[in-house]
């Protein structure tokens, strides 16, 4: 091996003396010597002439998507989107990466997942790492203060100064009808305020430069048992046991709006400011949940901890109850599939003044959504369209190519979305097996009668029925057999 790579450096050093001697002009004689010693090096690391060797793979954390999956995709993200917009809200776009200031100090323990790149131009850079920050960046520089936007169809967010808990409300609802329109099985909504959580922890006895740590190790909880949390605690965040088992106490607990009074009832934490402040908050959102229609999706957790830095009020996180239960499909356990929350502070951190603007938002947890889709369709084996070809142009005859190439211009031109196969002379067996295989509803057949009488020959691929259509008549009859919206499954 070592001597491989050092004739392979050889070979390197020899192709830049060639190259150096042919930029210089060197005379014919000295450069022929040179590249016949090029050529010898070359022989002797045998067929490979030392050239990389590329390995055909994505980079780790990435994937392809084949013509099926973005099929899937897109369908979810017309339904995610559909919704943004029925709320009126607005698009924007942001930057993949930002300078690495912005994201610094935002994210808590998620911060080591940053990944920073190589120094560009003087800047240090890193790719961003959710779409709320940038967003806040965004509000900040452009010194906007009321908007209603989506971004990428995952994010949706409401900043501007409201009456409370509206916006809130409008998030929750807007995650529910989403997954409800996306039929991914049962699900349910966590709730909690990290106002709530700041002030239990106080009362339990957690010292304020704790908060953020031990907010992390509550937020594990939906993965793994509370006795495991609090050995992190004690052991190695180093509260105190008698703490954590006061904590315990309260996290363990959820509910709806009864638990939200059960704990305004509560001593020592409706003594809190900050514990009461976000307790009145939730007695409020569940009155306008149950005015949405939406209460029973919702549970009061206060396990719930979310550990981004930057939320600072109600705080929530969608999850699946159950896999989806239709025959012949596998268990699917994904966890989240949305979450989001109150950031009234961030927007401040970016601006010159500091001066506040209060945001709420959510995310759609849109990859393991793609997940559970795809492999419903591979359970049940249905089959998905991966165009949305109206109509393929076949001829039944030879030699009516240029008649074919006429006719599906002419449906291009009106807005018909079309195919024809790229032959010359396709037999029409082939080309009726091409709309079967990719799921085209309709094949226009021209044929010499056809033409001599002024009409097309439609025909239904599902049926296997065909019908004379006047030429002139063609595009609206196309529209009106495919006027139903094209399904994926």
């Amino acid at each position: 091996m070592a001597e491989r790579a050092a004739l392979e450096e050889l070979v390197r050093l020899q192709g830049e003396r060639v190259r150096g001697l042919k930029q210089q002009k060197a005379g014919a004689e000295q450069i022929e010597e040179e590249v016949a010693k090029l050529l010898k090096l070359k022989a002797q690391l045998g067929p490979d002439e030392g050239k990389h060797k590329f390995v055909l793979k994505t980079p780790k954390g990435t994937r392809d998507y084949s013509p099926r999956q973005m099929a899937v995709r897109e369908k979810v993200f017309d339904t995610i989107i559909s919704c943004f917009k029925r709320h009126g809200a607005e698009v924007i776009d942001t930057p993949v990466f930002e300078l690495k200031e912005t994201l610094t100090g935002k994210y808590g323990e998620d911060s080591k997942l940053i990944y920073d790149l190589k120094d560009q131009g003087g800047e240090l850079l890193s790719l961003r790492y959710d779409l709320t920050v940038p967003f806040a960046r965004y509000l900040a520089m452009n010194k906007l203060t009321n908007i209603k936007r989506y971004h990428i169809a995952k994010d949706f967010d409401i900043a501007g100064q409201f009456d409370p808990m509206i916006p809130d409300a409008e998030c929750l609802k807007i995650i529910c009808e989403i997954l409800h329109s996306l039929q991914i099985g049962d699900f349910l909504v966590k709730v909690n305020d990290r106002r709530i959580l700041d002030g239990m922890f106080a009362v339990c006895g957690v010292p304020d430069s704790k908060f953020r740590t031990i907010c992390s190790s509550v937020d594990k909880l939906d993965k793994v048992s509370w006795e495991e949390v609090k050995n992190e605690m004690v052991g190695e965040k180093g509260l105190a046991p008698e703490v954590a088992d006061h904590i315990g106490d309260y996290v363990q607990q959820h509910g709806g709006v009864s638990l939200v009074e059960q704990l305004l009832q509560d001593p020592k934490l409706s003594a809190n400011k900050q514990a009461l402040e976000g307790l009145g908050d939730l007695k409020l959102l569940f009155e306008y949940l149950t005015l949405f229609g939406i209460a029973d999706k919702i549970s009061f957790d206060l396990s719930l901890a979310r550990g981004l830095d930057y939320y600072t009020g109600v705080i929530y996180e969608a999850v699946l109850l159950q896999t989806p239960a239709q025959a012949g499909e596998e268990p699917l356990g994904v966890g989240s599939v949305a979450a989001g929350g109150r950031y009234d502070g961030l927007v401040g951190m970016f601006d010159p003044k500091g001066r506040k603007v209060p945001c709420v938002g959510l995310s759609i947890g849109v990859e393991r959504i793609f997940s559970i889709v795809e492999q419903r369709l591979e359970a049940l084996e249905e089959k998905v369209r991966t165009t949305e070809t109206q109509v393929l142009v076949a001829s039944a005859q030879k030699k009516l190519l240029e008649e074919r190439l006429k006719l599906v211009s002419e449906l291009w031109d009106a807005g018909i979305k079309a195919e024809l196969l790229y032959k010359k002379n396709p037999k029409l067996l082939n080309q009726l097996q091409y709309c079967e295989e990719t799921g085209i509803p309709l094949v226009a057949i021209i044929g010499e009668q056809e033409l001599k009488d002024g009409v097309i020959k439609l025909r239904s691929v599902a049926r296997r029925e065909e019908v004379d259509v006047r030429r002139e008549d063609l595009v609206k009859e196309i529209k009106r057999r495919t006027s139903q919206p094209l399904c994926i499954c």
